[in-house]
């Protein structure tokens, strides 16, 4: 005997909780959004921090190359070219992340600044890192998504 359309079907299974819950946040939690949400944040973090390291608009502050010379002190860079190269860094690359133009570059570079803190600053801090981390790879793997000068110019 074969079916046709006459015939009843059999009942298809009705989806999980979970199947239900998964499609709800798929449709409300598209990857654009959660794109521009990483790159705010990390954005946030590391601008917030480059602000701590200026007076006014951008004179960077003595306090600021007083903690590159003890507390920040790195290998092989002098700590005035360090405490000016991350000040910098961290007002240019997060202005760039917010919006979303080279994306990838400017999440790429703070990765780079948060392994130089993790080893040689910080090193127990690698929870925080961590979630740093788990910010910015996906930009870099993904890009800017939808919502960002990346995707209008076509950069990528």
């Amino acid at each position: 005997m074969h079916m046709d359309a006459t015939m009843p079907h059999a009942a298809e299974p009705r989806p999980s909780l979970n199947d239900r819950l998964a499609i709800l946040a798929s449709r409300l939690l598209p990857m654009s959004l959660l794109l521009l949400i990483m790159r705010f944040g990390i954005a946030a973090i590391f601008f917030l921090s480059g602000r701590t390291k200026v007076d006014g608009w951008f004179t960077i502050s003595d306090s600021a190359y007083e903690l590159f010379e003890s507390e920040y002190a790195l290998p092989l860079i002098p700590p005035h070219a360090a405490a000016i190269g991350a000040t910098i860094s961290e007002h240019v690359f997060p202005i760039l992340l917010v919006l979303g133009l080279f994306t990838r570059y400017a999440a790429l570079a703070l990765l780079g600044m948060t392994l130089v803190i993790e080893i040689f600053v910080y090193p127990d801090a690698w929870p925080t890192h961590l979630s740093w981390t788990g910010l910015m790879l996906p930009l870099i793997a993904l890009g800017g998504g939808r919502f960002s000068l990346d995707r209008a110019f076509r950069i990528g």
